[in-house]
């Protein structure tokens, strides 16, 4: 059983060995982190080729060395070279540098779930390396569940909650009034866009003396 955590991985080196369109979806996943992305690959699909012409990312067209993990912070296997791959697993424990291969857990020191992003709320989906494809398949279930909406109300909870965190309220009546502002349907008010519904609903549920939302 893993230990699920969220890695800061802004600003800090990560290398994919890979130039396939596996590789280069685990790119736009690091890119979006704001990791500092290289990529080891003898040849890569035009959007790593893309990428390394645009700056965004530094990328080595040459097979992959032990060399290439050094000041790593994390390093993502994504070829179909076994060998390879296991040769990277060697490497990275030697140089203590995180390291997932793709479809292989057992050569990973952590694994990706599938995630749904809505702002700054993510919904992760594993099954231990055991069935990505249910990972997906779930993922799917929750972006079609949860829309933009929801990164609106993340932003509107965390002001909620630092207004009433400032007028004294204790931990507990903070969390059961959020709760039961989350029950009584404020998510379908967001996707609505009726401002004026909206803080009738707030007021009605937190009280008068918080500002209205623009």
């Amino acid at each position: 059983m893993s230990y699920m955590v969220n890695l800061i991985v802004e600003g800090r080196v990560a290398v994919v060995i890979g130039g396939g369109e596996v590789a280069e979806r685990k790119v736009q996943d690091l890119l979006a982190a704001r990791a500092s992305v290289t990529v080891i690959a003898p040849q890569a699909c035009g959007r790593i080729v893309a990428l390394a012409e645009e700056k965004r990312i530094k990328a080595r067209f040459r097979p992959y060395l032990k060399e290439d993990l050094a000041g790593a912070f994390v390093a993502v296997a994504a070829t179909d070279d076994q060998e390879i791959n296991a040769r990277v697993a060697h490497y990275a424990a030697a140089m203590s540098v995180l390291l997932n291969v793709v479809d292989r857990p057992a050569l990973c020191t952590f694994t990706v779930p599938a995630t749904v992003r809505r702002g700054d709320l993510t919904f992760a989906v594993a099954t231990e390396g055991r069935c990505p494809s249910l990972s997906g398949i779930l993922r799917d279930e929750l972006e079609s569940r949860y829309g933009p909406e929801y990164a609106e109300l993340v932003s509107l909870f965390a002001e909620l909650r630092q207004e009433m965190m400032s007028q004294g309220w204790a931990g507990r009546r903070i969390r059961e009034t959020l709760a039961r502002t989350y029950r009584d349907g404020v998510a379908g008010l967001l996707a609505a866009g009726d401002r004026q519904s909206l803080n009738d609903f707030l007021r009605s549920r937190v009280g008068s003396e918080f500002p209205p939302r623009q």
